[in-house]
Order: structure tokens, then C-alpha cells, then sequence
């Protein structure tokens, strides 16, 4: 018999598109089908959705006031950006603005953690 921790320690690796090709795969050579599965248990379950819920993979930093000390933030966001003076010194006064998007969950956090150091307000969206 197959180790099945093995086999669900791979099946946790797997993306998203990766487990929905699986699937596909599957139901094609046991000649079943998922969604009839995934039909029968919604009710049972008290009428509650039986679709995955995806977790979000990319957020966006947004600054959301640069506090009061505007030249440290200026400085982090350089730091943070590789914007040259004059853009960072944009960017920081026209606030609410964007700092990166489409950055990973600890990417996102790592930024935040640095401009609330420097004395902003940042929001991770």
C-alpha cells in the first residue's frame, strides 16, 4: 500500500491550476465526476458553499499618510523603490498612493514594517 502521508505531503506542493488539472485527470480515468460530489455535500453541509476559497497571493502597499517625519519616509521609500529624489518626494506628499504592487504576503509586511518605522501609515490591500 502507497505511503499516504507521502502522497499528501505532495498533493500540499501542488498550485491551484496544478490541483485543478489533477482533477481533471482523475475524472477522466475513474470516469467521475467531482462536481456531482461537490453537489451532494453542499446541502448536507447546511446549504454552505463547497467551492475552494483561493488565498490571495498578491497585495499592494499603499501609503497612506507619511506622518510626521516626511524625510525618513522620503528616505524608505527610495530605499524601498529605487525612486530617484524627486519621485519619492512625490509620491510621499501625494499620499494615498501606491508604494509596490503585486508583492508577496512577507514582501508586503517587510515594507509596511519599514515605512510605520519611518512614522508613515501604510495599508496592505
Amino acid at each position: 500500500m502507497a505511503d499516504l502521508n507521502a502522497i499528501v505531503e505532495q498533493l500540499s506542493t501542488l498550485t491551484v491550476m496544478e490541483a485543478a488539472e489533477l482533477v481533471k485527470q482523475l475524472e477522466t480515468k475513474w470516469g467521475v465526476s467531482a462536481a456531482a460530489v461537490a453537489v451532494a455535500a453542499g446541502p448536507a453541509a447546511g446549504g454552505a458553499a463547497a467551492a475552494p476559497v483561493e488565498e490571495k497571493t498578491e497585495f499592494n502597499v499603499i501609503l497612506a499618510n507619511a506622518g510626521a517625519n516626511k524625510i525618513n519616509v522620503i528616505k524608505e521609500i527610495r530605499a524601498i523603490t529605487g525612486l530617484g529624489l524627486k519621485e519619492a518626494k512625490d509620491l510621499v506628499e501625494g499620499a494615498p498612493k501606491p508604494v509596490k504592487e503585486g508583492v508577496n504576503k512577507d514582501d508586503a509586511k517587510k515594507i509596511k514594517d519599514q515605512l510605520v518605522a519611518a512614522g508613515a501609515t501604510v495599508e496592505i490591500k
